[in-house]
C-alpha cells in the first residue's frame, strides 16, 4: 500500500494505535508529512534571514556597527544550526523511503512512537 493511500492519521490516532502497526504506511506518511512540513518552515525561514542579511544597511554609528555585527553572527549562527537540523530531516526523509525510519540505527529496536513526536529526526532509541 502506497505511503498516501490513506488519509492523514492524527496525532492522538498515532498515540492509540497498536504496537503490531508501528510504522504502517499511515504512521510512516504521518511522519513523512510532519517532516515536510518542518523542512518547508525550515526552508522559508533561511530564505527570510538570507535576505536579512543581503538587505541590512551597514550602520556608520560605531556602537550600531557592533550591535549589526553581533546580529548578523547570531543569524549566521542560527542558520548553521537549521542547516544542521535540514540534514537531519532530510535524511530521516530517506529513512523512511527506505522504510528504516522509526528503527534505532544501533540496536535496530523501535525509536518509539513518543519519542519521535518529540523529535522526529531521533535515530536512537533511549533506554531506560
Amino acid at each position: 500500500m502506497p505511503l498516501d493511500s490513506r488519509s492523514q492519521m492524527t496525532e492522538e490516532e498515532l498515540r492509540a494505535a497498536p504496537e503490531s502497526d508501528y510504522m504502517s504506511p499511515a504512521q510512516l506518511s504521518f511522519f513523512r508529512d510532519r517532516l515536510m512540513a518542518m523542512r518547508d518552515e525550515l526552508r522559508t525561514r533561511q530564505a527570510e534571514l538570507r535576505e536579512n542579511l543581503e538587505t541590512a544597511d551597514v550602520p556608520t554609528d560605531p556602537a550600531d556597527r557592533a550591535t549589526r555585527e553581533e546580529q548578523e553572527w547570531l543569524e549566521m549562527r542560527l542558520r548553521e544550526r537549521e542547516s544542521t537540523l535540514l540534514q537531519k530531516i532530510d535524511e530521516s526523509l530517506r529513512r523512511i523511503h527506505a522504510k528504516e525510519y522509526g528503527y534505532c540505527t544501533k540496536s535496530g529496536e523501535p525509536i518509539g512512537i513518543s519519542r519521535l513526536l518529540a523529535r522526529p529526526t531521533a535515530t536512537t532509541a533511549v533506554y531506560t
